[in-house]
């Protein structure tokens, strides 16, 4: 009886254990995203409504005042447009382009895994050193572009402090930091598409452009749908290291982007209310974003 007893208790006692287990497994997790990424977002939504001193020993109450200088200066504004052609500019590019080489590095030719794999490198490069690659490339003086450019079309770019170059400088490298994961999820949604279903489509007369469009691309939409909201918090939030590195923002801001403007009040000019504010604003920008594009873009996706 006693025996019995005790390998109930255990049982009863392995049971509560095994409740909590889950729990403490995520503990670490949670506390690490509760430390790093919860509590600065409440710290800065509380920021924002004070006027720190740039020793951060004071702070004085200021309730909206800086959400109104926010919207009132121009230097903010500048910085939400160019947010929204880089963010635009960067995401579709990347997703109509790595879905055309998608498409090539999904053909049965010869050489074919030897360029999945180059085609694939600068995945594998983090974004300052890609900032500092394209840096390098569009170097007015040494870069291969301008060579290339001088030698094909006699003309010559200072792509770096030239408006509106730099804009173009930093989204093609943007693009080309993203192309590579985009291309992964495209190709292995198109490895998913039956041989069968495109052999049929050819015997009724479709070609290929309308195999692409029409048969292949609205088959991948799960896929679009994916790398088209992860391409936006990419774009928005990664794009600092390459506007850091290339343009620091420059010439003139003209490069400024929201979340690089953040950094300049932030840590440069010690503007801590006010860039607390540009957070909160970006925030709520991208929460609207998503929650849009999770109700609209959800109604165009086709599951197979």
């Amino acid at each position: 009886m006693n025996e019995l007893s005790t390998k109930r208790r255990k049982m009863r006692l392995s049971k509560r254990t095994g409740k909590f287990f889950p729990y403490i497994l995520i503990l670490p997790t949670f506390v690490i995203i509760t430390l790093f990424i919860y509590f600065p977002a409440l710290y800065s939504f509380y920021l924002s409504f004070f006027k720190v001193s740039p020793f951060g020993n004071r702070k004085v109450f200021v309730g909206m005042q800086n959400f109104i200088e926010m919207f009132t200066d121009e230097r903010f504004i500048k910085s939400v447009s160019f947010t929204l052609i880089f963010t635009g500019t960067t995401v579709l590019t990347s997703v109509l382009v790595s879905f055309l080489v998608a498409i090539l590095l999904n053909q049965k030719v010869p050489g074919v895994r030897f360029f999945r794999t180059l085609i694939f490198a600068p995945y594998a490069v983090s974004t300052a050193v890609a900032g500092a690659l394209w840096g390098f490339l569009l170097n007015p003086v040494v870069g291969y572009v301008n060579y290339v450019m001088a030698n094909a079309f006699g003309i010559q770019v200072n792509w770096l402090v030239t408006i509106p170059y730099a804009a173009f400088a930093v989204i093609i490298a943007s693009i080309w930091k993203t192309l590579p994961f985009d291309i992964i999820f495209y190709l292995a949604g198109l490895q998913g598409v039956s041989d069968e279903l495109i052999e049929a489509s050819r015997l009724d007369g479709a070609n290929t452009w309308s195999i692409m469009w029409k048969i292949l691309f609205p088959l991948l939409s799960p896929t679009t749908y994916y790398l088209i909201i992860m391409n936006i918090i990419s774009s928005t939030f990664e794009s600092f290291a390459i506007i850091d590195v290339m343009t620091r923002g420059g010439p003139g801001e003209y490069t400024t982007n929201l979340i690089y403007k953040i950094y300049i009040d932030g840590f440069r000019f010690s503007k801590t209310g006010p860039a607390s504010a540009q957070t909160v604003v970006l925030f709520i920008i991208m929460s609207i974003v998503t929650f849009i594009y999770f109700r609209v873009g959800r109604k165009e996706v086709y599951y197979q």
